[in-house]
């Protein structure tokens, strides 16, 4: 992920500079015995309110019955309150089972929490990560701040062109998630520094939280992590991070007495010279990991070397983490011979001008998956009740082609398996669409026109263009800079350069992030702080830039009238435009007009406003 629509909300909160320091002190080494003084800060509980309320899952209900709509209207210092007293003294709300089915046909038990414990989570989560993030592995990539399935296909890529490690070690956990030893975890968290003894004791209610289960009966679990918990991703990767590191230790961190480390510009190692003189010194088995959360390979030189990994690594895995492996689907792979299937993609090396390279392709289960979703949504298109229910049947099948080609262009041959998906769609569009589909037509979306606009396999159903499944470019999976990294100066200028805030805007924003207004609701001075900072710190209504004393947040329904607090029902003014707008008599109007001064355009805007605030224009 090199964008993260959280980036920035660590300063709104002034929480950025204790966040880097635990992570810098995490790099040390040193220990943590006071971190709920940080989780239960005001700031630290608003933020997390922030972070958790556009996530889709918000507005999905515990067991409580209770969504992030219940929370926003709460008013923000009971909200805090709220927070504070349910970390005191912890005691989590049965967990409701929901039961999804997976594309294989297996059913994929998730856990929703309540809403609170989610808001716990969130507080927790927010202070864990930095510790963590300082300890983990660089080719750990699942659940992990500015990282994706992108970095770890370019990791696989270099292991095969690069560096010719064609024997891989596929090993697949049984039920990873539903299967973590608590006691295991609890220990790997105090190893990593993290010796709170009080959060402990709350992690280890909410690894023990009952579940409500869909035929009214609860279970007490005592072992797993919920998958649906906004911890469980962080727990995960603290569990499999020991894995990381005992591979590690078998080759990458062996220490040399003839080669030392050194440093390539962008602060990565380079070990080349390293591994040679292990190879040629040595008698250690070559070995590299590649994970994505419970997702992940080993690349080995030699078959014989990959064969006794595998032992090791099942060993392993059961002896230390108390975790069985599948053995129909764990194996040892020559990637000369054999594709070996990875987040969704086939990995092979093919022979190209007397070298190996990657030859890659969507997986069988992915293009059967995907194929399914196009076909299903053309179904939709069929029988639409009006033109504005096509339209939206359209854009979002175009959606999904959108999806299937950021994520799968990563593939060296997606266009041959883009192609057998669109003979696939093209048929049953002829067959059950047949006159609606227009070869002409104009391309009104501008991301259609730049990213397809060039093809001929456009095609238009009710005016709208179908972007063409057939058409993609393949892109090479790019490593993440080593420099990257949200707790550090350096890494957060790399990350968000082009973010143009300026000093003043972010500590104006910091202001709005922790002011203190009596019987305002959580929504509202939130919703505050990202109207300011969507606005770039300045009124909709004039364009000049604002300060703290300047600041007024409008209603443009008013709360007297049913106006809510939601986002798309404010705006940020200047306090003399916000009169002018609730301006009832001659006199008044006159005031803040010679004030404002506003031209047409100006005027015309406030006019607009008056008018939604039951006000006459001027």
């Amino acid at each position: 992920m090199t964008k993260q629509k959280k980036l920035r909300h660590l300063e709104y909160y002034d929480l950025q500079s204790v966040f880097d320091k635990l992570y810098a002190d995490s790099k040390r080494g040193e220990v943590f015995t006071n971190l709920m003084d940080i989780i239960r800060d005001e700031n630290n509980i608003r933020l997390a309110y922030r972070n958790i309320k556009r996530n889709t899952g918000s507005n999905t209900a515990g067991t409580d019955g209770v969504t992030i709509k219940d929370i926003e209207k709460l008013n923000a210092e009971k909200y805090v309150e709220i927070i504070r007293r349910k970390l005191a003294w912890y005691k989590p709300k049965p967990v409701r089972r929901k039961e999804i089915e997976k594309p294989n046909g297996g059913i994929r038990p998730l856990g929703i929490p309540s809403m609170t414990d989610r808001l716990v989570q969130q507080c927790i989560l927010q202070v864990l990560e930095p510790i963590c993030e300082a300890k983990f592995h660089e080719r750990s990539n699942g659940f992990r701040p500015n990282r994706s399935a992108e970095h770890a296909l370019a990791q696989c890529y270099k292991m095969i062109q690069q560096m010719n490690l064609h024997y891989v070690v596929d090993v697949d956990i049984k039920g990873f998630f539903d299967n973590v030893n608590h006691a295991k975890l609890i220990k790997q968290m105090w190893t990593l520094g993290i010796r709170d003894k009080q959060l402990i004791c709350i992690i280890k209610e909410m690894l023990k939280a009952p579940v409500a289960m869909q035929d009214g009966s609860v279970i007490y679990p005592d072992k797993g992590t919920p998958q649906g918990g906004i911890l469980s991703p962080l727990l995960a990767n603290i569990v499999l991070n020991e894995l990381d590191w005992w591979i590690a230790g078998q080759w990458e961190t062996i220490p040399t007495r003839k080669v030392k480390t050194k440093y390539k510009k962008d602060g990565s190692p380079d070990n080349g010279k390293k591994y040679t003189s292990l190879r040629n010194n040595s008698n250690l088995k070559e070995m590299y990991i590649v994970r994505y959360a419970d997702d992940f390979k080993i690349f080995c030189r030699k078959r014989s070397d990959a064969d006794k990994v595998f032992i090791a690594v099942k060993q392993w895995l059961n002896e230390r983490l108390k975790l069985q492996v599948s053995e129909e689907k764990s194996k040892v792979v020559n990637l000369k011979r054999h594709y070996s299937d990875f987040l969704g993609f086939r990995l092979k090396a093919v022979p190209k001008r007397g070298k190996y390279v990657v030859g890659s392709h969507m997986s069988e289960k992915a293009l059967k998956r995907e194929t399914e979703k196009l076909i299903g949504q053309i179904k939709y298109i069929e029988y639409p009740k009006n033109a504005k229910e096509e339209a939206l049947a359209v854009s979002l099948y175009n959606s999904m082609v959108w999806g299937i080609h950021n994520y799968y262009r990563y593939a060296t041959n997606i266009n041959i398996d883009c192609r057998k998906i669109q003979f696939r769609v093209n048929s049953l569009m002829r067959n059950r669409l047949r006159d609606r589909v227009k070869k002409k037509g104009k391309i009104q979306s501008e991301y259609v026109r730049k990213n397809y606009g060039a093809s001929e396999q456009v095609r238009f159903i009710g005016g709208i263009a179908v972007c063409p499944i057939g058409y993609i470019k393949t892109k090479n999976p790019m490593y993440k800079k080593a420099v990257i990294c949200k707790y550090t100066k350096e890494g957060r200028e790399e990350i968000h350069k082009n973010l143009k805030f300026d000093d003043l805007t972010l500590k104006v924003l910091h202001m709005l992030a922790t002011a203190q207004i009596p019987n305002r609701s959580v929504e509202y001075m939130d919703n505050r702080v990202s109207l300011y900072a969507a606005q770039c710190g300045k009124c909709a209504v004039t364009g000049k830039p604002l300060w703290i004393d300047e600041i007024h947040c409008h209603h443009k329904k008013p709360v007297s009238l049913g106006g809510t607090d939601e986002y798309k029902n404010l705006i940020i003014v200047h306090v003399d435009v916000h009169r002018l707008i609730h301006a009832s008599t001659a006199d008044a109007i006159k005031f803040y007009l010679d004030k404002v001064k506003p031209n047409s355009t100006m005027l015309k805007k406030i006019n607009q406003l008056r008018e939604l605030a039951g006000n006459s224009a001027i």
